[in-house]
């Protein structure tokens, strides 16, 4: 009995109902294009903070996906790095970080360059910097030998697992990935969209490495999205979307490999998400205008390092109140200091405080300014 996509007698000869897709795939063309042109009318100093929250973004929730939380301000620091970015204060940032923004900005910095077995070891061993996946040792820029069993997706506690899905034997990996790397390389009439999606389930349907298989499927569907725009310049984050779909992905990725080489379905979902993306790419925008608008009317006043830290993060959606001690902890200053600090920002009309009032007094952008 054939319970795998991957076991059909026609694998991978993937076939779908143009007509179930043809509209939304017309539409997404057109907003992308739509917001490429609207990007292309802002100035340069905009563009780049959009590209570098849009990369921010993306990395983090590709990362959040598989249950792993980065730290936002080490990767906005390890990408404006990267890019030779002014930003300001620049914070270090771990090897497990500098990992995924190297595998992520080579995926669309470098868009045009082919897509080699190589070049995904790369970035495997850039996801797996200490060559452990947390307390387990893996093998890193290589696929996966199955030498601890099949590789399998499970859920469940120990003893009542549920499988979810188990991927080809290790010794069909070199011969899979040698044929997805010939079609994603070669130029076929298809659209690039729809060839983003398709790289997306194959590559995470082979399951090639021990780990790492789903941030490296969305490197690769990224990837194929800037030879889709044709630009390096990314505005939105298909990860972020799926994220907030997570469990739909889940769903639709397992439904998919174990159904029929008819993968209508999970184009569908792709494109439908894509979509989504696209749409919520409006909030992202309002949010890198009203920060520039904010830093506009204080280009010409004078902030301390520490001021600039705390209203960025404020800007950038600060998660609780503001209080004195909390500007000492996050910028290593006294608490003399923080007051100091904070009154002057009152002076300025950078900051108000709150009516409450007392030991917990709390502070907020004026956004009156």
């Amino acid at each position: 009995m054939r319970k795998y996509i991957y076991q059909q007698k026609e694998w991978p000869k993937f076939h779908w109902k143009e007509e179930k897709i043809t509209a939304l795939l017309s539409a997404i063309r057109h907003k992308q294009g739509r917001l490429l042109g609207y990007m292309e009318a802002l100035g340069f100093d905009l563009r780049s903070e959009a590209l570098l929250e849009s990369l921010t973004i993306n990395i983090l929730k590709t990362s959040e996906i598989e249950g792993e939380i980065l730290n936002p301000e080490q990767v906005r620091s390890s990408i404006a790095r990267r890019l030779g970015m002014e930003i300001g204060r620049l914070v270090p940032s771990d090897r497990r970080i500098d990992g995924v923004v190297e595998m992520m900005l080579d995926a669309t910095q470098n868009f045009h360059e082919p897509l080699t077995e190589d070049r995904i070891f790369g970035w495997h061993s850039a996801l797996f910097p200490s060559g452990r996946s947390g307390m387990y040792k893996i093998k890193v820029g290589d696929w996966r030998d199955d030498s601890k069993g099949p590789m399998q997706v499970v859920s469940g506690v120990i003893g009542r697992e549920k499988i979810h899905y188990e991927a080809p034997s290790a010794i069909s990996i070199q011969n899979e990935m040698n044929r997805f790397l010939d079609w994603f390389n070669r130029d076929i009439k298809i659209d690039p969209v729809l060839k983003a999606s398709i790289s997306h389930f194959w590559f995470i349907t082979i399951h090639p490495f021990e780990d790492g298989n789903g941030r490296i499927a969305r490197a690769i569907a990224d990837m194929q999205l800037a030879r889709a725009d044709g630009s390096s310049q990314r505005f939105y984050s298909m990860s972020a979307q799926i994220q907030k779909e997570r469990n739909n992905y889940y769903d639709i990725l397992e439904g998919s490999q174990k159904d029929t080489l008819d993968i209508t379905n999970w184009l569908n979902w792709f494109l439908e998400c894509l979509s989504r993306s696209l749409d919520s790419t409006d909030t992202l925008l309002v949010k890198v205008l009203d920060k520039a608008k904010f830093w506009d009317k204080f280009s010409n006043i004078n902030l301390s390092d520490r001021q600039i830290l705390i209203l960025n993060k404020l800007l950038d959606g600060f998660e609780g109140k503001l209080t004195s001690s909390k500007w000492a902890k996050l910028t290593k200053c006294s608490q003399d200091t923080a007051l100091r600090d904070i009154q002057d920002l009152i002076v300025k009309k950078a900051l108000i405080k709150e009516t409450a009032g007392g030991r917990s007094t709390s502070y907020n952008l004026n956004i009156q300014v």
